[in-house]
């Protein structure tokens, strides 16, 4: 089919994105660009179809799959899932990118604002550690582990090695709850009572330590979001 052809018909995704723009597009249009040719036999449009249905039509539950499970949807393969992580990831950084003052931590909830679309619908648990300098403007962010959440897993070395090379003057502390609810649990007041120690240590403190689900976070140092000022 010649391109022209593709461009001009209003009803195929490119020409219906070049009239309307990319936000009146469903996700099965959205996903036959990315993929931009037939792969198996399918056309782009049918397998943008095949792999909205395989996820009930959610972007979100879309987003959340890992490369391995990309590669399980109708007619991806290795080439279109890593394009569609590809473009994932991208949408991420562009909502979590600091912006002139967004780089300051003066909350929980500009922690959740940084880390929420990232870890809201993880699904495996990740641990972060954000370090600040002395005016609470972030120096950088260093993942700690990823997995299962456990004492013995998060080390206060691995934390605080790198705040100490970073001369960072204070350490937030971030981590996700796959199941979506952020109240913290037992093992998290475990883990942030032996960081904060090790912080009073070496001169470090730990600020606060938010937990993020799905749309929502909660502080196991302060409690509920509204208390969660510094």
């Amino acid at each position: 089919m010649p391109n022209n052809y593709r461009r001009n018909n209003p009803d195929l995704p490119r020409g219906r994105i070049e009239e309307l723009g990319p936000r009146a597009l469903t996700l099965s249009e959205l996903v036959a660009l990315l993929v931009g040719s037939g792969f198996g036999g399918s056309s782009a449009v049918e397998i943008g179809r095949s792999v909205s249905a395989a996820v009930s039509g959610s972007a979100r539950m879309l987003a959340s799959l890992d490369l391995s499970e990309l590669r399980e949807l109708p007619g991806l393969g290795e080439v279109n899932s890593a394009r569609i992580s590809a473009a994932v990831e991208m949408g991420r950084r562009a909502i979590t990118e600091p912006e002139g003052d967004a780089d300051y931590i003066r909350s929980g909830a500009d922690v959740f604002r940084r880390f929420g679309p990232r870890l809201g619908d993880a699904r495996q648990e990740e641990f972060h550690a954000l370090l600040l300098n002395a005016r609470n403007r972030v120096l950088r962010e260093h993942l700690v582990t990823r997995g299962t959440l456990d004492a013995s897993l998060v080390h206060p070395r691995e934390v605080f090695r790198p705040a100490i090379v970073a001369c960072a003057a204070a350490v937030i502390l971030v981590h996700n709850h796959p199941s979506g609810d952020p109240v913290p649990s037992e093992e998290d007041r475990v883990v942030t009572d032996r960081l904060v120690e090790a912080g009073r240590l070496v001169g470090i403190p730990v600020m606060d330590h938010v937990v993020i689900g799905c749309n929502n976070w909660r502080s196991v140092m302060m409690g509920a979001p509204e208390g969660s000022g510094w």
